[in-house]
């Protein structure tokens, strides 16, 4: 096996709302603002390269949206997912499965392109399945009026049309062990119904693709969660469970949304789990 970061473009976000509650002076510590009070986001995406496969978790906002759309989000860098799964050395007709950690647009909008004349909308992986769950679909195509503009038709109904639309299963408890795609999940409500943390055995190593569980290093104490979630109560119950998981188990976080720190691992303090070690994803994955 082997594991590819893959990125697919950096943005900016509203500080506040990405920390919710939480004063600025705070969480400022470790995600500065500038002066309209947004923050950077990465999209950190993640291949995986298992024998046959080529297993794509997540894909960032896409480029189909109008210069209006985008705007909102002020987007930085030169990075964009074809330049980036380039370099690793394929292209998106070698991809086999796309898995969404869930259908918001920053997550999921790569996978759907317009043709070239922008008549219709196609998968942007011709041969690939897109991987996500019955409850989390359901959630995503019948979406509540906090999440709507998350939840874009025009980056989900597509997957479903072209007919390489699949699900996984959904576990009794939080983690589904031995999946169809060779990693566990550990699935969690507290952002949105049933998103989906990838957990993956490398070289004797635990990767958790922490998707918006986990947003950035400075979300690592449990009252810092994001004003998106849709039930922060719950996710301040499921960071504590998978924090204390992680801590235990020495488990490598790759951070899909912090511009500055890629992998890191946490351990126990009197304040609760808090930052160990920072790594490159060249220090864990060469």
């Amino acid at each position: 096996m082997k594991l590819y970061p893959i990125q697919a473009g950096n943005f900016k976000l509203d500080g506040g709302a990405m920390f919710g509650v939480v004063p600025k002076s705070l969480w400022t510590r470790t995600n500065p603002a500038d002066s309209n009070n947004m923050i950077d986001i990465a999209a950190r995406c993640l291949l995986i390269e298992d024998g046959n496969r080529l297993i794509l978790i997540d894909t960032g906002m896409g480029n189909k949206q109008s210069e209006k759309f985008y705007g909102y989000y002020h987007l930085w860098g030169d990075d964009s997912l074809e330049k980036s799964l380039k370099k690793a050395g394929f292209s998106t007709d070698d991809v086999t499965d796309v898995f969404m950690t869930h259908l918001h647009f920053d997550h999921c909008g790569g996978s759907i392109n317009y043709n070239k004349d922008r008549t219709k909308l196609e998968p942007a992986f011709k041969n690939a399945h897109f991987w996500s769950n019955k409850d989390h679909w359901k959630w995503a195509t019948q979406p509540n009026r906090r999440e709507v503009a998350s939840f874009l038709k025009e980056n989900i109904l597509p997957m479903e049309e072209s007919g390489h639309l699949k699900f996984t299963s959904i576990p009794q408890d939080d983690i589904l062990k031995n999946s169809e795609l060779g990693f566990d999940i550990f699935f969690a409500d507290g952002h949105t119904d049933k998103q989906m943390i990838p957990m993956i055995n490398y070289k004797g190593k635990t990767i958790c693709f922490m998707a918006d569980l986990l947003p950035t290093v400075g979300h690592l104490p449990l009252p810092f969660v994001m004003g998106y979630d849709t039930r922060p109560l719950l996710t301040l119950d499921e960071k504590e469970k998978f924090l204390n998981l992680a801590a235990d188990n020495n488990y490598y976080l790759f951070l899909e949304h912090d511009a500055h720190n890629e992998i890191i691992t946490v351990q126990h303090t009197e304040k609760g789990v808090r930052l160990k070690d920072t790594y490159t994803c060249n220090d864990i994955f060469n």
